[in-house]
């Protein structure tokens, strides 16, 4: 069955977005490969073409750059940001990250919105990451966003899917891929995610601290696939209380006991 991922303008059949962030450059490819990332999420300080090395010459072929706007404190310097990653020939998706806040490292939600509307009328593909909250999500969804990317828990925190129940809110009310983003710590979390309705993974901090980056990459590719699937096939049912038999032979025990 064919099943593939709808951002903007590009359709991908991984669900797997690599974030950069983390990495020595010489990893980088080896990383994507591993974990058959379609998509790598870069800040424009690494594609700088007139440095002595451009995180440029380590994606691998035909994997979509998704420049973010990290070190954006409002929505005119995340505007800025995007104009300049496209011009410098990184396409038209981007990430919008805006933050104030240096020691959480929260999202300014009302800067993401007006950027957003900004950058999806030059005909940016944007993909807002954000606390997720329903009413920011709905004008996101009205100021032209390709997604919405809540977080589940802070910034590199690895501590999983703190804002699970807030994060289901915004996959069943909003009509837009969920992309699932930050504090996500392991693949087990990236399989539930997934198994719950989120559209895609993105993660950086768990693969690139983990002993073989590499190996992870792989792990979490695998689990976002099985979550996926899962989903698509309808999770079974859980029983308030109690238990229910699971065999036939159980009810002759029972005749005979």
């Amino acid at each position: 069955m064919s099943d593939t991922l709808r951002l903007g303008k590009k359709e991908f059949t991984s669900r797997f977005i690599l974030g950069s962030g983390k990495f020595s450059l010489p990893l980088i490819q080896a990383v994507a490969q591993h974990g058959g990332a379609q998509m790598i999420t870069l800040a424009l300080r690494r594609a700088n073409t007139g440095g002595q090395e451009n995180i440029l010459d380590y994606i691998p072929r035909g994997v979509t750059l998704i420049p973010n706007t990290s070190g954006a404190r409002s929505a005119e310097e995340a505007v800025r940001i995007a104009r300049l990653a496209r011009a410098l020939g990184c396409g038209d998706f981007v990430k919008i990250e805006i933050m104030r806040d240096a020691k959480y490292l929260l999202p300014e939600n009302a800067e993401t919105v007006k950027a957003t509307e900004i950058l999806a009328a030059e005909g940016f593909d944007v993909l807002p990451y954000i606390s997720p909250d329903l009413p920011v999500a709905r004008a996101l969804l009205r100021a032209g966003a390709a997604a919405v990317m809540p977080l589940a828990a802070p910034i590199g925190s690895n501590k999983g899917l703190i804002t699970r129940d807030f994060i289901q809110i915004l996959i069943s009310e909003i009509p837009l891929p969920v992309i699932v983003d930050a504090g996500i710590g392991r693949p087990s979390q990236a399989c539930e995610a997934m198994e719950f309705g989120a559209a895609a993974i993105m993660a950086n901090t768990a693969v690139a601290t983990a002993a073989d980056p590499a190996a992870m990459a792989h792990a979490f590719a695998l689990a976002i696939e099985a979550g996926r699937r899962a989903y698509l096939a309808g999770l079974g049912r859980v029983l308030p209380q109690g238990a229910e038999a699971s065999s036939p032979l159980t009810g002759f025990l029972e005749d005979g006991a």
